[in-house]
């Protein structure tokens, strides 16, 4: 019988089924639906299993035991994605092992930055500087002012219409120290 299958059994019969466990507890998908439907709670034989996937890594830490899943951190790191869900609902800060991970995706990296840290991410910085539409939303909601010098150059030297934006953007507060070109 596979883990799927005795996981299927147990959920049908709406019980647990202990003499199914150690099978179920082999395969990540089977022993968090076992987890979480049957179970109700913890099920520490898979825990293992689980910790070695990050998506269900993820969601043993949120839906089941509700709060950070040590075991997973490392596989979770991995996973840019998972990652950034596991640090803003479980960890609710930085996830400092996974942001060389985070750091190498623009679009994760901003929504680390501006959800997460609430602030800049220096790491990750120049893989958002390589896209002019995560720059802009970086310079407008995390930075809220002008891009660093670098990203600022790599803006303008896009001349796109991301571009014209920011720069509309920057000009509405002249005054302000961030915002000088």
């Amino acid at each position: 019988m596979t883990p799927k299958q005795a996981y299927e059994k147990a959920k049908k019969l709406g019980k647990r089924i202990p003499n199914f466990e150690l099978t179920i507890s082999k395969n990540a998908h089977s022993s968090y639906w076992y987890a979480k439907d049957v179970m109700k709670g913890k099920f520490i034989l898979a825990e293992p299993s689980i910790s070695k996937d990050a998506q269900f890594g993820y969601l043993y830490a949120k839906y089941i035991i509700k709060s950070r899943f040590i075991l997973s951190e490392a596989a979770i790191s991995k996973n840019t994605y998972w990652s950034f869900c596991y640090s803003k609902d479980i960890v609710k800060g930085r996830f400092i092992i996974a942001e060389s991970t985070i750091s190498q995706d623009a679009y994760w990296s901003y929504n680390y930055a501006r959800d997460v840290i609430k602030g800049r991410f220096i790491l990750a910085e120049l893989a958002i500087s390589k896209d002019s539409y995560l720059s802009y939303l970086y310079a407008k909601h995390v930075i809220k002012g002008k891009l660093p010098d670098f990203m600022n150059n790599q803006m303008i030297l896009n001349n796109d219409e991301c571009t014209k934006d920011y720069i509309k953007f920057i000009s509405k507060n002249p005054d302000s120290p961030n915002n000088k070109i």
